[in-house]
């Protein structure tokens, strides 16, 4: 029997210490051998007798859970805890962490890279590069532009606080719970979300997937935004409306879009035929140091649970609530 069952891919590629706190706590694993995110219904064949399962995004459902007779504890490798049913979990009696910290740096970075590239048109100038042709963009400077975040918890607080470095430029802040020392180098002006779909020139999302943000924002609201506004999402697939977003950029409002994270991965769809959108596989936290750090963490979790030792990062109670008041 293998006491672990580590779903997520990739892992342990940069750094094997996972596999040796695992193989040093005497714990024998096995490893997704199908090398992708996996569906539920492979989970749920995969699984078997499992203990605890390292998990990814890749959906940790009722049905999962039911295949699983011996398993104590979920291990989420991140943040997002929309894939875990964690009141499934709770009627089991299976106990669950996650890594919130590790990923939110690599995550903040790669929106400010998306940033850049969205407002210089660097994505669209590389497209038309390869083929063969040279055209040079006219584009904005951060400092100029008026900026729209939305969620300014762990990673949105990050993204505010490098933005900083470019200057000054007109921030509104959307957050359920405003906290005024998130970026003292800003000037910020705290906004109700029409106000930063009407004047941002540039929107980023930082928010959970929960009942209230899934498809929060669809078409109705990207017409809303300036006719050469642009739009960032780093956060969870979803909640911009894909097929929405797709009509509303292929119709040339909007300047463009970078999207990150999708509803279904990998992603296949119309938004891949639209080169001013910019597209990324699910990587805002695939930095070296961050991935490793969530691996790690993620795995000593497992280590203290088999020795009996309390959790670092148990999910706290209001997640359990949130997901509770979904269904």
């Amino acid at each position: 029997m293998s006491q672990v069952f580590i779903s997520t891919v990739p892992f342990g590629e940069r750094n094997r210490l996972p596999f040796e706190l695992l193989g040093g706590a005497g714990l024998d694993y096995v490893i997704n051998p199908i090398g992708r995110r996996l569906r539920e219904e492979e989970i749920a064949e995969q699984v078997g007798d499992a203990v605890a399962i390292v998990a990814g995004t890749e959906p940790i459902t009722g049905r999962v859970i039911a295949a699983c007779p011996n398993l104590k504890l979920i291990s989420r490798v991140g943040i997002g805890l929309d894939s875990v049913d964690l009141n499934a979990a709770r009627e089991r009696g299976i106990a669950v962490a996650y890594t919130p910290d590790a990923p939110a740096p690599a995550v903040a970075e790669l929106t400010i890279g998306l940033l850049l590239s969205l407002i210089r048109h660097v994505h669209v100038s590389n497209l038309k590069m390869h083929q063969g042709e040279w055209h040079r963009f006219f584009g904005r400077r951060i400092p100029d532009l008026t900026i729209g975040v939305i969620g300014a918890g762990r990673i949105g607080g990050r993204v505010l606080r490098r933005l900083a470095a470019f200057g000054t430029p007109r921030v509104l802040v959307n957050d359920i719970q405003p906290n005024p020392n998130v970026a003292d180098a800003l000037k910020i002006e705290w906004s109700d979300k029409e106000t930063i779909y009407r004047e941002a020139d540039v929107i980023t999302l930082h928010l959970p997937m929960t009942r209230v943000t899934r498809n929060m924002i669809r078409e109705e609201h990207l017409r809303m935004m300036k006719p050469d506004a642009m739009i960032i999402n780093t956060s969870r697939g979803g909640i911009v409306n894909e097929a929405d977003l797709a009509r509303v950029l292929g119709e040339g409002h909007l300047g463009g879009a970078a999207i990150d994270v999708f509803e279904n991965e990998p992603y296949a769809g119309p938004l891949s035929g639209i080169e001013q959108c910019l597209l990324t596989s699910h990587m805002g936290s695939m930095s070296v140091d961050c991935r490793t750090r969530m691996e790690i963490e993620a795995t000593e979790e497992v280590v203290r649970f088999f020795g009996g030792k309390d959790l670092r990062s148990p999910v706290p109670e209001t997640e359990y609530v949130l997901q509770k008041d979904e269904t």
